[in-house]
């Protein structure tokens, strides 16, 4: 590892580990475990039923990295891996290893063990700051529930927590059966 804090591009030129995934923050690189198979059933549930209702325009993509642009081009860096991500269909085929928030529409965390406090606070604060303009945080404890976060003034405006179904217009219409995220 360089002995200095990353650019976005010494990041992405750093490519993969053989264990679960690393992190940009702030310019460090951090380890990141893998979270398990219940959360990952989740996300692949969620992806699925996200695949039948996006309109033509978007694409998902499960565990990519993202650059937030939160730092000039040579200034220490922040990517995030989230769980999954909801973003414009050229953006997708342009085939880049990261990809950038100004594409994004949507970016859902599923929270694992380990990830609560950073699922609801420091990834609601990063992604916001990045110019996301929907995060939706889906716990999986009982029961299953998902907050939905909107641009709104300085930050987000955060609906209140919703079980059983979530239904929504934007930023695209959708429905979704919680509890069927979790067998």
């Amino acid at each position: 590892m360089p002995g200095h804090l990353l650019t976005i591009e010494e990041y992405a030129a750093l490519g993969g580990t053989g264990f679960g995934f690393t992190e940009l923050m702030e310019g460090r690189v951090v380890s990141c475990p893998g979270s398990g198979r219940r959360h990952d059933l989740a996300v692949c549930l969620l992806a699925a039923a996200l695949e039948r209702q996006l309109p033509a325009g978007l694409a998902f993509v499960v565990a990519n990295d993202l650059d937030l642009g939160l730092a000039p081009d040579d200034g220490p860096g922040s990517a995030r891996r989230p769980d999954l991500l909801v973003l414009d269909r050229a953006a997708f085929e342009r085939g880049d290893r990261l990809l950038h928030a100004k594409d994004v529409v949507l970016v859902a965390e599923v929270v694992a063990p380990g990830s609560k406090r950073t699922d609801y606070r420091v990834k609601r604060d990063e992604y916001a700051d990045a110019g996301i303009p929907h995060y939706w945080i889906v716990d999986l404890a009982e029961p299953v529930s998902l907050v939905a976060c909107r641009t709104g003034g300085a930050g987000y405006a955060d609906a209140p927590a919703v079980s059983g179904t979530f239904s929504t217009d934007v930023p695209f219409p959708v429905r979704l059966e919680l509890g069927a995220l979790v067998p």
